[in-house]
């Protein structure tokens, strides 16, 4: 049978965070899973970063770019982390991903490893579900220019220094006044992002499904600032009123040191991820999974 996907891109998690070695087994999932692509009858090609680090051959090695334009599949072997990574680069190429998860349950890298057979070849030939995420666009300003500009898929995080105290935050939406807040940050996320930092620090789950953002304080000093959710159309404008060695976040992996002054403006962006899901896939029974929600029930 002739797949739907025809040109496979494989990116995986190649390293150790603490070590930056070659984590173990890695190179032998990869190969594993290149393997039954090829059975399948795909083209498969490694993105270059993990063909460096992995050290396989044979497969030609594609930057995200080539992968976004000549690819009509990424399928992701890792974390969360390594599709947020990936996704953020390939959403304006409309390339979607299917996520494996290489240890812990996922919330969007959601195949375990052990039911990769089994799941990923119906998914080959057509059969799976569509998920599009929406990203998020931030942008830095001071005095008026841009001096930062990222895309996240979780999370804008406007942080206080290690060291220093609180910060204080004036926050704004669509251009009006909304609160002066003391805080040890701040948190505007996408109903994806909703379930990662934010869940921690007390906010609410958004369904994927809502166009919103969740905006969370980070131990306020006025325990009346709760979360908030709002609808996503707009613009939320966060100034750094007061506060040292203040930084602002995406995704956990670009950072902005941030000037008194400073303006982060947080709207969505005109692109998507497309994430691919096997069928029957449904967003409760990964929350239950991963949050360890009581299973039973008729």
């Amino acid at each position: 049978m002739t797949p739907s996907f025809h040109h496979v891109a494989l990116i995986g998690k190649y390293h150790h965070a603490a070590t930056g070695t070659v984590a173990p087994g890695s190179r032998e999932v990869l190969e594993d899973i290149a393997a039954l692509l090829v059975q399948q009858g795909c083209q498969v090609s490694l993105e270059s970063q993990t063909a460096e680090n992995s050290g396989i051959s044979g497969y030609e090695a594609l930057t995200p770019e080539e992968i976004g334009t000549r690819c009509d599949l990424g399928l992701v072997v890792g974390g969360d982390g390594t599709m947020l990574s990936i996704g953020r680069k390939l959403a304006r190429f409309g390339t979607p991903l299917i996520g494996i998860n290489q240890g812990r349950l996922g919330f969007v890298t959601d195949i375990p490893l052990e039911d990769v057979p089994s799941t990923l070849v119906p998914m080959l030939h057509g059969e799976f579900e569509e998920d599009r995420r929406p990203l998020i666009q931030g942008q830095v300003l001071r005095r008026g220019a841009c001096v930062f500009d990222a895309l996240a898929m979780n999370d804008v995080v406007v942080n206080r220094g290690a060291t220093s105290g609180m910060v204080e935050l004036r926050v704004e939406v669509d251009g009006h006044f909304v609160a002066n807040q003391r805080a040890d940050g701040l948190i505007v996320a996408s109903p994806t992002g909703s379930t990662a930092y934010a869940l921690s620090a007390g906010g609410p789950m958004l369904h994927p499904s809502i166009p919103g953002w969740v905006i969370v304080p980070i131990a306020p000093h006025t325990l009346s600032n709760r979360p908030i959710v709002l609808p996503d159309g707009g613009e939320i404008a966060i100034e750094l009123v007061n506060g040292r060695d203040a930084s602002a976040s995406f995704d956990m992996q670009s950072l902005a040191k941030l000037h008194r002054g400073d303006r982060i403006l947080v709207r969505r962006s005109e692109h998507c991820v497309r994430f691919l899901h096997p069928r029957g896939w449904n967003y409760f029974d990964t929350l239950r999974r991963k949050l360890r929600w009581n299973e039973g029930g008729s």
